[in-house]
Formats: C-alpha cells, structure tokens, sequence
C-alpha cells in the first residue's frame, strides 16, 4: 500500500480539523494551570514543584509561574517540607480541589459530545486507534 497518498489525505483532513480548533479545550487542560490542578487532584497527596514540572516537560520556572498564580487565587499551599527542609510541598485547597474537579468534569463533558457524535462504534475505534499511536508514536523519530 502506499502509504504517502492517505498520509496526504490525513494531513489535509487534520488541517480542516484545525481549522475548527474542536481539541482547543482538550489541549489546554492538559497545560497550564489547569494541568497543574488537575495533576494535583489525582496525585493523591503532596506533591514537588519539579514532579509537575517533569511530567509537564516544562521549565520549573514555568511551573513556579503556576504555582505562583495558582497560590495567589487560593487554590494551593506551599509548605517547606518538614522532613526535608529543601522540598517544598503543594497540595490544593479544597476550592482548588473544587475547582480541579469542576474542570475536568467539563473537559470531559465536551470529549463525550465529540465521541456521541461519532456514535459508539466509531467512538471505541477512535478511542482505540489515538491508544495504538499513543503507544506507537516514540517508533516514529524526529520526523513527527
């Protein structure tokens, strides 16, 4: 099969989808902010500014910047970790929590209008396939 004509055909169909910006929101809950919260509500306890930072794969001063704003809203606490007086804890206060939570039931919201719309067996074997790249992507190098 050649596979460059349908590659062709994916990029234009995936220009048009651009065009109409429908993973704006998906893409932005998963920086910023947002993310942070969000990382934080289901981490499950407190967390080091360099952990998000890591799994972020930003700049701690990016991540500081966040936090900053985040702690500034009322929504994080800092504190200098007891045991180790280097480490600096965040954990969410319960409107950060609230807040985290009100987000991603919105996200996820808007996610299932997009997969309603496909209808179930569409919507399973999208879910499917963005799986399968997902795990497959690291094969294609630098060229993606």
């Amino acid at each position: 099969m050649d596979y460059s004509q349908l590659a062709a055909e994916l990029l234009l169909k995936m220009q048009a989808l651009r065009k109409m910006k429908p993973q704006k929101n998906i893409h932005e809950s998963l920086q910023g902010e947002s993310f942070v919260l969000h990382y934080i509500a289901h981490h499950g306890s407190d967390v080091l500014p360099g952990e998000i930072s890591s799994e972020m794969d930003v700049s701690s001063a990016r991540v500081a910047a966040a936090l900053n704003s985040l702690e500034n809203k009322g929504l994080i606490t800092r504190q200098i970790d007891r045991n180790d007086r280097r480490r600096i804890l965040v954990r969410l206060t319960p409107e950060g929590k609230e807040t985290a939570d009100r987000h991603q039931r919105k996200v996820v919201e808007g996610a299932a209008k997009m997969l309603a719309l496909l209808g179930e067996d569409d919507a399973r074997e999208y879910v499917r396939i963005t799986g399968r790249l997902a795990e497959m992507l690291p094969q294609c190098g630098e060229f993606l």
